[in-house]
């Protein structure tokens, strides 16, 4: 999940780099901070640095506060892969000149093709799961640790509720009839006038969605027949049929 990233950064081993060892996670972290991302000065590391400590936790999530990490401490990979993908755009702004004119590993050969930049989309990219998790947020989608999957949520209730289409549809305000409920009977009592109206309402609701749903189903049972049979009447015959 990192060994690109640490390959960029030229970390001393980046394939055998483990994300759930403890002494392995704490010691990447004051290495992209000492020689990556060089947010504190050097005296202000201490607690950082200070690796065997109880209190390095605290220290660590205070240093994603200080960096505005949209993860916490508690978010292993997702705050480690933000911190690495920070790492690569600071090492990249200080060797522009360097990463500049380098040229795509695997450059296509057909250049007419239509670019699918879909295709190019990296699930792992701390900028890429932040937007996907400030999306969720605001829309009230669940979270999901799959963060492709996330997207896909998204994009399917954009289509279905936030879509030009949708939004038309949901503002396209029916005008009721006024109905006097004392005309309406309910059949029981609740005992309180005002819990009788509501009833009243919900009931009304009610029988409005049943005869929606009894429309459909008929609209459906004369498409059905209109497939399935279609007589033809033969006079001479004096019998309907084929």
């Amino acid at each position: 999940m990192f060994r690109r990233k640490l390959t960029a950064l030229d970390y001393h081993n980046p394939s055998g780099f483990d994300c759930k060892d403890e002494t392995q996670y704490r010691n990447c972290i004051v290495w992209l901070e000492d020689q990556k991302i060089r947010h504190y000065k050097i005296e202000e590391r201490g607690n950082l640095r200070n690796i065997p400590s109880s209190d390095w936790p605290n220290a660590y999530h205070q240093y994603l506060q200080d960096l505005n990490c949209p993860f916490g401490g508690e978010q292993r990979p997702e705050s480690v892969d933000w911190l690495l993908g920070l790492a690569v755009r600071y090492e990249y702004g200080d060797n522009v000149d360097k990463y500049k004119n380098c040229k795509p590993l695997a450059a296509s050969s057909n250049s007419d093709k239509a670019v699918d930049h879909l295709l190019n989309l990296d699930g792992n990219s701390p900028d890429f799961k932040a937007g996907v998790t400030a999306l969720a947020n605001i829309l009230k989608i669940q979270r999901h640790d799959d963060y492709l999957v996330m997207l896909k949520a998204i994009r399917i209730l954009i289509q279905e509720r936030l879509s030009p289409e949708a939004i038309t549809k949901a503002s396209d305000n029916r005008e009721g009839i006024p109905v006097a409920l004392d005309k309406h009977v309910l059949g029981f009592d609740t005992g309180d006038a005002v819990l009788n109206e509501a009833a009243q309402i919900l009931r009304l609701l009610h029988i409005e969605e049943l005869r929606e749903l009894q429309t459909k189903i008929n609209e459906a049972i004369v498409a059905v027949q209109a497939i399935i049979a279609d007589p033809k009447t033969d006079h001479r015959l004096g019998k309907v049929g084929r």
